[in-house]
């Protein structure tokens, strides 16, 4: 249905690996059951990368195969390479993402090689997961704007888009990675995928909130055709490149900006609001979101709803 809109839950890995304090399994464990009982059917659980790279993630092998196992819910996870490949294969991983970035600068002090090296070492993790069933995704960071190089052209981003496609990823995902985008670009980003052969079910977007654009971009991406937002409930996460970054899109807002505008997604904005304070709590700060804090409304009664 072209009114349908996935939506893609990054808050246990995306907006938990960077929280220097360690967050027990239990809890991370009891936020994606809440997760799932709001309905989202698409939780990026966490990453098999180096314990030592992202300490906050160490205990992925522990608990992916404590999930809850719902129908129709599906918990892809990072894999950088074979070794992480073997990690989330043993751990009985059935979805992942690779990442890599719109420029060799920013690959290179995130993860420490090229984007052409980044490639080379996602061809046998996308070949494996290919032969194994899994769904694939593949993330190209700093789309609108790198913190060492400044803007970055559409057509750019979207050649390492079309290269991870060849080796075999289903979805591309472009992020706002240091959350400096705007609507304009949103649709420039659209139209170069669109005219160097991807589909609008192929493309998905990553915003982040820094700059108060999130989803001003969303409506572009939504005006655009596209129907597979990334975000992350509480608006927990960020990057470390962007000083000030204030977290990933809030999947609350998201919710309910999606619920007033008529689209069709599954998941209930009272169960995400749930879940969204117990995450707050869990790390000890008021939760920050905009419909975090108001609630949603009722149109019919006028209403607050879904309010502690």
């Amino acid at each position: 249905m072209a009114d349908r809109v996935r939506i893609y839950e990054v808050g246990p890995r995306d907006g938990l690996q960077n929280e220097a304090v360690a967050i027990p399994l239990e809890t991370k464990r009891a936020f994606i059951e809440r997760l799932v009982a709001a309905g989202l059917p698409e939780i990026e659980a966490t990453s098999f990368v180096s314990p030592k790279a992202i300490p906050q993630l160490a205990d992925a092998d522990a608990l992916l195969p404590n999930l809850p196992r719902a129908s129709g819910v599906r918990y892809p996870v990072l894999v950088p390479n074979e070794r992480g490949m073997a990690r989330a294969e043993a751990a009985g991983a059935n979805a992942l993402a690779v990442f890599t970035g719109a420029t060799d600068a920013f690959t290179q002090h995130n993860i420490g090689m090229t984007i052409e090296a980044s490639l080379a070492a996602f061809e046998p993790v996308l070949r494996r997961a290919a032969d194994l069933g899994w769904w694939r995704r593949g993330y190209v960071s700093v789309a609108f704007g790198c913190p060492y190089t400044g803007a970055v052209d559409p057509h750019q981003a979207v050649a390492v888009a079309n290269r991870l496609l060849e080796l075999g990823v289903e979805e591309v995902c472009f992020g706002d990675t240091i959350g400096v985008g705007v609507p304009g670009q949103v649709r420039a980003v659209t139209d170069a995928a669109t005219g160097a052969g991807i589909e609008l079910h192929q493309v998905a977007y990553h915003f982040h909130d820094t700059r108060g654009t999130a989803l001003a971009n969303v409506v572009a991406g939504l005006d655009a055709g596209v129907r597979c937002f990334d975000s992350s409930t509480g608006g927990t996460g960020g990057c470390p490149y962007a000083p000030g970054a204030a977290g990933n899109l809030a999947t609350e807002d998201l919710v309910y900006l999606l619920d007033a505008s008529g689209f069709e997604h599954g998941v209930r904005l009272e169960g995400v609001l749930e879940a969204a304070r117990f995450i707050a709590g869990a790390l000890g700060r008021p939760l920050a979101s905009k419909v975090g804090q108001a609630g949603g409304w009722d149109s019919g009664s006028g209403m607050a709803t879904g309010r502690a």
